[in-house]
C-alpha cells in the first residue's frame, strides 16, 4: 500500500541476478572517477566522446527514424507494428557529461516491446564541449516537433538519471510557459539536487559503487555554468510549490543503493504536498538506474508499473 507521503517498496530484496550483475559491474572500472580530484582531471584530459551506436538488430525489430531537432540527432524507435498509442520523449543520463550509453538501447527497446510506446530519444551534446542552453534547445525543440503531430495528453516525458532531470525540467519550462503539456512524467532515479546537499545522502554513499558525493558535486558546478548550482533551475528539487502543482501526475523509480534515493523521497513528498498525482517506487540494494539491467525481476516490474501507468 502506498504511504502519505506517496512512497512504495517495491522489493524487500535484492533478487539473485540483481546482486549477480552488482557484484559483476562493482569490479569493473566506474562510469564516474570516485572523488572530485580525479574527476576534474579526467575531463580536462578527456577526447570528446560520442554516442553509443543504435544496434543494427533496431532496423528489423522496431520502425525507426533519425532526425534533428535544434540541430543535434534524435532518434525515434516505433513498433514493428507502427506507433504506439503513448509517445516517449527520453532523456539517457551520464551526468549531463557523457553521451548515449551501449545501455541505453537495451532499455529503450524494452520500454518499447513491454509498453508499446514509440520513443524518441534526442542524442544531445554534452558538457562541457556544449553546454546546459543546448541541451535544453534540443529538448525544447523536440518536444515542439513531437506535439505538433501528436496529441500531447498522449506524451509521456521520462529520462533516467540526468535525462531524468532534463525531463522534469523540460516539463517545469513548458508549465512556466503556458504551452501544451505533456500527459505524464516518469523519472527514472532522478538527479534532482546537483549540490548534493541532504547529509542523510552521506548514509547511502558506502551502498553506491557508482556515484559519490565529492564528484557528483563537481560535475554540477560543471553543468551549471554561469549559474547557481543551487538555485531552482539547476536543482528542480527546489522548486516552488506553485510550480510543481503544474505537473502532470508523475511516476519515480529509484533503488536504495542509490545516492538519489533521498532527493526523490522528499521530491516525491513535495509533488504530493502541492497536489500531484505522484508516487515514488523504491527496491531494496538496487543500484543507481538498475532498470537498464532490464533481465532482472525488479526492471520487470518497473516496466509493469510504467504500463499500468500509461494505461491508467
Amino acid at each position: 500500500m502506498l504511504s502519505e507521503t506517496a512512497t512504495e517498496l517495491r522489493s524487500a530484496k535484492a533478487s539473485l541476478l540483481m546482486r549477480s550483475v552488482k557484484w559483476l559491474m562493482s569490479t569493473r572500472k566506474p562510469v564516474f572517477p570516485h572523488t572530485s580530484e580525479e574527476f576534474k582531471a579526467h575531463m580536462d584530459a578527456r577526447e570528446l566522446p560520442h554516442d553509443a551506436s543504435i544496434p543494427n538488430q533496431f532496423k528489423h525489430k522496431y520502425q525507426v527514424e533519425h532526425w534533428t531537432a535544434a540541430e543535434q540527432a534524435v532518434v525515434t524507435i516505433h513498433p514493428r507494428s507502427g506507433p504506439g498509442k503513448w509517445h516517449m520523449l527520453y532523456f539517457h543520463g551520464g551526468g549531463f557529461v557523457l553521451p548515449m550509453f551501449k545501455e541505453h538501447w537495451p532499455l529503450a527497446a524494452a520500454m518499447v516491446e513491454q509498453c508499446g510506446v514509440s520513443i524518441t530519444i534526442p542524442l544531445y551534446r554534452v558538457v562541457p564541449e556544449s553546454s546546459y542552453r543546448t541541451q535544453d534547445e534540443v529538448a525544447d525543440a523536440t518536444y515542439a516537433k513531437l506535439a505538433q503531430t501528436h496529441d500531447p495528453a498522449k506524451i509521456i516525458l521520462n529520462g533516467d538519471s540526468a535525462g531524468g532531470h532534463m525531463a522534469l525540467s523540460l516539463a517545469l519550462r513548458l508549465a512556466r510557459a503556458g504551452g501544451p503539456m505533456p500527459g505524464k512524467l516518469a523519472l527514472f532515479a532522478p538527479w534532482l539536487d546537483v549540490t548534493m546537499a541532504d547529509p542523510a545522502i552521506a548514509q547511502v554513499e558506502p551502498h553506491d559503487f557508482m556515484l559519490k558525493i565529492g564528484t557528483l558535486r563537481s560535475c554540477g558546478e560543471m553543468f551549471a555554468g554561469d549559474r547557481d548550482p543551487a538555485s531552482a533551475e539547476c536543482s528542480p528539487l527546489y522548486t516552488s510549490a506553485e510550480e510543481l502543482a503544474q505537473l502532470p501526475p508523475t511516476r519515480i523509480w529509484t533503488g536504495r543503493h542509490d545516492l538519489f534515493i533521498i532527493d526523490s523521497r522528499t521530491f516525491a513528498g513535495r509533488l504530493r504536498d502541492a497536489g500531484v498525482d505522484a508516487r515514488l517506487y523504491e527496491y531494496e540494494a538496487a543500484p543507481h538506474v538498475f532498470m537498464a539491467i532490464t533481465p532482472t525481476r525488479e526492471a520487470k516490474d518497473v516496466f509493469g508499473l510504467l504500463n499500468e501507468f500509461l494505461n491508467a
